[in-house]
């Protein structure tokens, strides 16, 4: 069969077996069971609680700009060969937040997968089950921000009737139940409470996804929590 009568799916699923597969095939034994962040012996090898506790530290250096992380190229040889990242971040695609600078860690400490409006979708719940199968990371952590140019976009299109060019209805598509569930808390300003809902949604998502990362966080060895990034102060604070 020629690829071009394949569907997405189908040459999606391929792709993330044969990359699981070579994951595992070329990963150092300690590597590739780090999946298993209660034990072993990796450096992300941590509990939850643990990993949540190193971002929010790392957070407050950063809204006080005492950052701790400033030679990059420290470790740059060792992370040639493996990673060993404390968090996946799901976070917007928006250029004023930088997680790595959010959260004051280096490279390879963060697993981080993008999209306008930080929803989860089929392609970024792989590469998190990516992330906690074969990475071992314990700590998930959905990243909405204020002002989010996607979540406003989506309160006019639903509120108003604004139409959007492209492929940009699919954005809206993804945020409509954030902006719904807004809807019913009366009197609070819907951006602001939409872009709250839309990171529990899908914290919420993430935690009974199936097969996988369900699993782990069922086990403790995953924990999936929410955040909201300020743009003014620079601020995290979970939700």
């Amino acid at each position: 069969m020629c690829d071009h009568h394949l569907s997405s799916a189908t040459r999606r699923h391929w792709l993330l077996a044969g990359v699981s597969s070579l994951a595992l095939a070329s990963l150092p034994a300690h590597q590739a069971n780090a999946a298993s962040p209660a034990g072993g012996n990796a450096p992300n090898s941590i509990p939850p609680e643990d990993a949540l506790a190193r971002l929010m530290d790392g957070n407050a250096r950063y809204a006080a700009n005492t950052p701790s992380n400033k030679d990059y190229s420290a470790g740059r040889a060792a992370r040639v060969e493996v990673q060993y990242p404390i968090a996946a971040i799901v976070g917007c695609a928006d250029s004023r937040v930088a997680p790595e600078f959010a959260f004051d860690q280096g490279p390879g400490d963060l697993f981080v997968v993008r999209v306008a409006g930080n929803f989860v979708n089929d392609d970024i719940l792989a590469s998190l089950e990516y992330g906690v199968e074969f990475l071992g990371v314990p700590l998930i952590m959905v990243l909405g921000h204020t002002n989010c140019g996607a979540v406003t976009a989506a309160v006019k299109v639903i509120k108003d009737g604004t139409r959007l060019p492209g492929h940009l209805p699919e954005l809206v598509r993804a945020l409509r139940p954030a902006v719904q569930m807004a809807g019913l808390h009366h009197g609070d300003d819907l951006v602001e409470q939409a872009t709250i809902e839309n990171v529990r949604l899908n914290a919420n998502r993430l935690t009974v996804a199936r097969p996988l990362i369900s699993r782990y966080v069922a086990s403790g060895k995953v924990k999936v929590v929410g955040g909201v990034y300020d743009l003014a102060t620079g601020k995290i604070a979970l939700v």
